[in-house]
């Protein structure tokens, strides 16, 4: 336990001076807050002219958290420089000469890597809500004590902090960030979109990490053909978490550094 809580420290130290994620975080935060409010008061002159069944399935929480799926880039850029930094500079050898049980230093960069990208959307989901509400106003806004409103923030706290754990997971067994960052950047903003929007494939493409981790972001159920409700999509994020983390960890213990 002491050796996993020196471990912890100092993976924190390694994130709190790399200037590159700060500045991620800064930007997942401002990018995140900024849309929000701006999407909240666009929206607010579409409420007006909206008909009544448009208004009945219009999501306030779901619209006021659009600038969390762009600021999601900056969440997956800080969670691969977190793994990535010191395979690009060499300087793993170096963290693995501090720690050399492999399987400490990996279950300590997860721990702090997750738990800052949690405690930041923590802070960034509850501004956001509150900066996209005020802009949509009354009628189309909403409060915190209306339904579904505390779990679909719970869910975009969760939903950031996994999508950190997961893009973590496939940076380890990569070890690149332009590999990686190659990758999960394409599939998270233009093939799952793509793959959903096919109806042929829409069913199958529900079921990716990001489109299904996504639906707890929704007050309301879903429009449309949808296999998974808020829970489920939920259920499957943790298990492609799951399967990422675990491949990380398997190449963190079997390759040369």
């Amino acid at each position: 336990m002491a050796d996993t809580s020196a471990a912890v420290a100092f993976e924190w130290t390694k994130i709190r001076t790399l200037r590159s994620t700060v500045w991620t975080l800064a930007l997942f935060s401002v990018s995140s807050v900024g849309i929000a409010f701006l999407f909240g008061y666009v929206m607010r002159g579409e409420y007006a002219d909206m008909g009544q069944a448009a208004r009945e399935s219009f999501d306030p929480v779901a619209s006021g958290f659009s600038g969390l799926k762009l600021g999601m880039i900056a969440i997956v850029v800080f969670a691969v420089l977190a793994v990535c930094s010191e395979y690009s500079t060499g300087t793993i050898a170096s963290s693995l000469t501090a720690v050399p049980r492999r399987g400490v230093l990996y279950t300590a960069k997860m721990l702090t890597g997750t738990l800052t990208a949690f405690a930041v959307s923590v802070v960034v989901v509850i501004v956001s809500f509150f900066a996209a509400q005020l802009a949509l106003g009354s009628p189309a806004g909403v409060s915190v004590t209306d339904d579904g409103v505390l779990r679909a923030m719970l869910g975009a706290v969760l939903y950031m902090t996994l999508i950190c754990a997961f893009s973590m997971g496939i940076a380890s067994v990569l070890r690149s960030s332009a590999l990686t960052m190659g990758i999960l950047v394409p599939l998270f903003f233009m093939i799952s979109t793509i793959l959903n929007s096919i109806p042929g494939v829409q069913k199958v493409a529900q079921f990716l990490p990001d489109v299904a981790g996504g639906l707890m972001l929704r007050s309301k159920p879903p429009q449309g053909d949808t296999v998974l409700t808020a829970w489920s999509g939920l259920a499957v994020l943790v298990a492609w978490v799951v399967v990422a983390v675990t491949a990380g960890y398997l190449a963190m213990r079997r390759r040369d550094a």
